[in-house]
């Protein structure tokens, strides 16, 4: 059994510590955690490691496309690597979700994330696993629009806790490998 997990954000230096790329950040967290590095695989528009948990493959994926093009890389990467939909964790920001916590569904419809909606159009089905990672400041009383909010960097007093939920976050994709 294989699976694909695939951490979504933007590519480049400027995106890099940005609320949207927790999804990448998390996954970068995985690979060294695995101890395996990342190579370019210009097929699948993304950065691709692989390894064993397990005993089952796993193959990391980090789209070099931008968030909302996300898809066409894990489409490609699904398919060549013959991934079904249910052995795939999406990883990414949420802006509805307070920082701190993480939620894990499947099978649910994308709440308007166009990295995740992008995924699920290039899949063609919404049967995949999402770890769903806050980024929405606990303090914030007022709804700030998610387009201004995922562009924002951590602030520094924020980093110890985005250490403890990418540790989180990578525990709970291991516990869903069989």
């Amino acid at each position: 059994m294989s699976y694909l997990i695939i951490g979504l954000g933007n590519p480049g230096k400027k995106y890099e510590n940005t609320r949207h790329n927790i999804g990448r950040r998390v996954v970068e967290a995985l690979a060294k955690k695995l101890g395996i590095e990342f190579r370019e695989d210009k097929k699948a528009f993304g950065k691709i490691a692989q390894t064993k948990i397990k005993k089952s493959g796993i193959i990391l994926l980090l789209p070099e496309t931008f968030m909302n093009n996300s898809g066409k890389s894990a489409g490609l990467a699904a398919k060549y690597y013959k991934i079904k939909p249910a052995n795939i964790f999406v990883v990414h920001d949420d802006s509805d979700i307070e920082f701190g916590k993480i939620k894990i569904s499947f099978g649910k419809h994308s709440a308007g994330h166009k990295g995740v909606e992008s995924v699920i159009k290039n899949l063609k089905t919404n049967e995949l696993w999402r770890f769903r990672v806050g980024i929405r400041p606990p303090k914030e009383k007022r709804r700030m629009k998610a387009e201004k909010l995922v562009l924002q960097k951590f602030a520094p007093n924020e980093e110890k806790t985005l250490k403890k939920i990418i540790k989180e976050t990578i525990e709970d994709i291991e516990i869903k490998i069989k």
